[in-house]
């Protein structure tokens, strides 16, 4: 009897195990959020003959027109509009092809309109505050303190104009957002904060290091050794934080 009764608990562990296998905690960006990384490095930098194919890949792994459009308009705000509206035509021209080819498109959600009766600047306080982890209450320091208007466009446009719009999560736009700082290059610091906003997030260290290596093959090797510099001098410092 004893014996049977400690196959019976060995088989429920086995089972119990082989559940566990079968459903792991992912630990990897998905297949979407690679393609927003590709597409939104090559569009920094202006590459767009293999942003052509990126899109196309893009909209194959699932991503919607409205998410790859706003992904776009989104990264106009950390590299300029004259690449944010390249990329949008390249976009259209990958579009009309498709649409010549029989290809039906999976246009996806539009924005949810914002009903809020606070100001955009205390909205998009709202919205740093949820990315930071931090409240945006102190006192004004460095650029903030030394140009204010820039300030007051961060939070009103940046923040609560562009964040606040759904079709997109947080973590996908920051994804975005460190993809282009990563790309253009001489924006360490920006680049810091912008990874720290994604651990913040729950985008894992591990994922963020497979963003470095996708950087690496999609788009260049020093802008992913220069990235990897500023995510590894962060993690380390996460990791000297006492509970």
């Amino acid at each position: 009897m004893k014996k049977l009764i400690i196959v019976i608990f060995f088989l429920m562990g086995f089972m119990g195990f082989s559940h566990a296998k079968e459903k792991p905690l992912s630990k990897t960006l998905t297949i979407k959020q690679q393609k927003l990384i590709i597409i939104s490095a090559l569009t920094a930098k202006g590459d767009l003959i293999p942003l052509k194919k990126q899109l196309a890949a893009g909209l194959q792994a699932g991503l919607t027109v409205n998410e790859i459009k706003e992904a776009l308009v989104h990264l106009y705000a950390y590299c300029g509009f004259p690449r944010s509206i390249r990329g949008l035509q390249t976009f259209m021209v990958v579009l009309d092809e498709r649409k010549k080819q029989g290809i039906k498109q999976n246009q996806g959600k539009q924005a949810t309109p914002i009903h809020d009766d606070r100001s955009k600047f205390e909205r998009g306080k709202s919205v740093l505050e949820t990315l930071t982890g931090a409240s945006q209450d102190g006192p004004k320091a460095g650029y903030a303190a030394f140009s204010p208007e820039i300030e007051i466009f961060l939070k009103e446009h940046l923040f609560a104009d562009i964040f606040e719009r759904d079709i997109l999560s947080f973590a996908d736009r920051e994804l975005i957002t460190v993809s282009v700082l990563s790309s253009i290059g001489g924006v360490e610091p920006m680049l810091n904060s912008h990874f720290g906003i994604c651990l913040n997030l729950g985008i894992t260290p591990e994922q963020l290091r497979q963003f470095i290596t996708i950087i690496g093959n999609e788009i260049g090797r020093k802008d992913a050794e220069k990235a990897n510099v500023v995510l590894t001098a962060i993690v380390n410092s996460k990791k000297q934080i006492p509970n």
